[in-house]
This record gives structure tokens, C-alpha cells and sequence, in this order.
């Protein structure tokens, strides 16, 4: 191995395609995205030089710093939710469960591939309201709590916490997957002597699991981060960014002023500060960590 990981032949021969296709796939769309943000138009159709007009668009719209803050908002809840409940469903599967854990296993990784669009239409009838209630509805008129029945996203108050709870729904066996990995592979001899210790099963948790997880953790929350700033299927899915604007996303209005409105210039610097709000946002996420560590 040490003789393969010194010839530099070998290791350029090995990383060449996946260099050349992360340049293709991801260096290249930014270099072009870089390009279009200091024109208007579209390529072909009225496309013209316009400097940073396109930037001071962006730091003057109040539409997209709604829409950025919005996000912002959906991003700490499904990020925490996805991340948080993926651990405690680990932990419980690891400590609670005695029999059938590959069955549970697969139950719970079962919505993260379902269909986005299929995903929404199911969550469309469990949060319906008209003609008749939907599961969720119907579940609290059932238990006397009919004073909370409402119209989940058809409300502007409501609809992006549906939304949220939705995809946390869809992501949380990812996340419940990769933590029970990780739980069955630290170090036994640790756990052992902790317990010889007279640690109790919480007191392990807290203080020799979880300590050893951290880099689960960070890499779980740069994941759902990334995803969750890009979110776009399960919105379209569910509320199309109603009502009115309560769950239009970046990444819609980035699509809309680009394929929509033809305005390829615009879209693009919405597109480069999407960029830039996912690297900042990891940034502080891996600073947090590296502290703590």
C-alpha cells in the first residue's frame, strides 16, 4: 500500500476522472454562473453587458432577503430535526430493540427513497382540510383537540412548519442509518470499562458516545445543511412556494428569474449567493466543531 500511495503515476492515474468530473460538473456551472451574473437577458435572446446592476438588484430586492430568510428559518429545523431525531431513533434502536433491528432498520430508510413528488401528494392528503379532513385533521378531532384543526398548508402561519416536519420525515432514516453505524462500530474495550466504571447507560451516552460521535455529527449536519439550503422538489411538491410566498425558496425564485422570466443574469447571482450562504454556513458549522474538539 505505502509503495501504490508514493508513486504520484499511480495516485494521478486514480484521481484523474474524479478531478475531471467534479471540474465538469461543479467548477465549470460556477465559472459560468460567475460569467452570466454581469449580463441581462438570456444567451441568444437580448443578452447584454450590465456590469454589477444584477448584484445591486439582489442587495436591494426585498423579495430575496425575505426568501434567504426564510430558508434560514427551514434550515435550523429540518437540520436539527433530521439530525437530532436520527440520533435518538439510533440510540433507541441500539439500546431498545432486541429482535428484528434490520427490519426497523429498513422500515425507516424507506421514505428517504420515496419519490419527492410522490412524498408530497401523500403529505397533501395527510394535511388536507377540504372536502374532508385529512389524517392529521381527522387524528385531532379524534383525540378533542379539534380547536387545532386548520388548513396546515393552505396557512401562511403553518405552511412552512408543515413543510419542515414533511422533510424531516423524508430524511430522518438517512440520518438514523448513518448514527447506528457509527454507535456499533466504537471502540467496545471504551464502553466496557465505562461500565465496569458504574456509568449508567445515560451517563455513557452523554459522556463517552456522544463525545466520540462528534464527527458524525458534523458530517450529518453539512449534509442536511446542503440539502435543505437547496431544497426545491419537495416544495414544488407540496405548496408550489404558497401561500402566497410563505415557503418560496431560493432556489425557486433562482429557477423562476432564469427559466421563467428569461433572466439568466439574475438568476445566476442568486445561484452564486446560494453558494455562498451553504459555504458560510459550513463554515461556522466545522468552526463550532473544531472548537469544541
Amino acid at each position: 500500500m505505502n509503495k501504490v500511495l508514493g508513486n504520484k503515476k499511480a495516485l494521478a492515474l486514480f484521481t484523474l476522472p474524479a478531478i475531471i468530473l467534479f471540474t465538469l460538473l461543479a467548477i465549470v456551472p460556477i465559472i459560468w454562473s460567475l460569467f452570466y451574473s454581469f449580463f441581462s437577458g438570456m444567451p441568444g435572446v437580448n443578452f447584454q453587458f450590465c456590469g454589477l446592476d444584477n448584484f445591486k438588484q439582489f442587495f436591494t430586492d426585498t423579495n430575496v432577503h425575505q426568501g434567504f430568510l426564510r430558508n434560514i428559518k427551514y434550515v435550523i429545523v429540518v437540520m436539527i430535526g433530521q439530525v437530532g431525531i436520527g440520533f435518538a431513533l439510533a440510540m433507541l434502536i441500539n439500546y431498545g430493540v432486541n429482535h428484528c433491528k434490520n427490519l426497523i432498520r429498513t422500515c425507516m430508510f424507506i421514505p428517504v427513497v420515496l419519490p419527492s413528488v410522490a412524498v408530497g401528494q401523500l403529505f397533501q392528503k395527510i394535511y388536507a382540510i377540504a372536502p374532508q379532513n385529512g389524517l392529521l385533521n381527522a387524528f385531532l378531532e379524534l383525540i378533542g383537540l379539534k380547536f387545532l384543526v386548520t388548513a396546515w398548508i393552505g396557512d401562511v402561519s403553518t405552511a412552512l412548519w408543515s413543510l419542515a416536519a414533511m422533510d424531516i420525515w423524508k430524511g430522518v432514516g438517512l440520518y438514523c442509518l448513518i448514527f447506528y453505524s457509527a454507535i456499533i462500530d466504537l471502540p467496545g474495550d471504551v464502553v466496557e470499562a465505562a461500565k465496569i466504571d458504574g456509568a449508567s447507560s445515560m451517563r455513557i451516552i452523554r459522556s463517552v458516545q456522544i463525545p466520540l460521535l462528534k464527527p458524525i455529527f458534523r458530517m450529518s449536519l453539512i449534509f442536511s445543511l446542503t440539502g435543505c439550503i437547496k431544497v426545491y422538489d419537495t416544495v414544488v411538491a407540496l405548496t408550489k412556494g404558497g401561500p402566497g410566498t410563505s415557503t418560496y425558496m431560493p432556489s425557486m425564485l433562482m429557477y423562476d428569474q432564469a427559466f421563467t422570466y428569461g433572466n439568466f443574469g439574475y438568476g445566476s447571482v442568486i445561484a452564486l449567493m446560494i453558494l455562498v450562504e451553504c459555504t458560510v454556513l459550513t463554515a461556522i458549522i466545522n468552526k463550532i466543531f473544531a472548537q469544541k474538539e
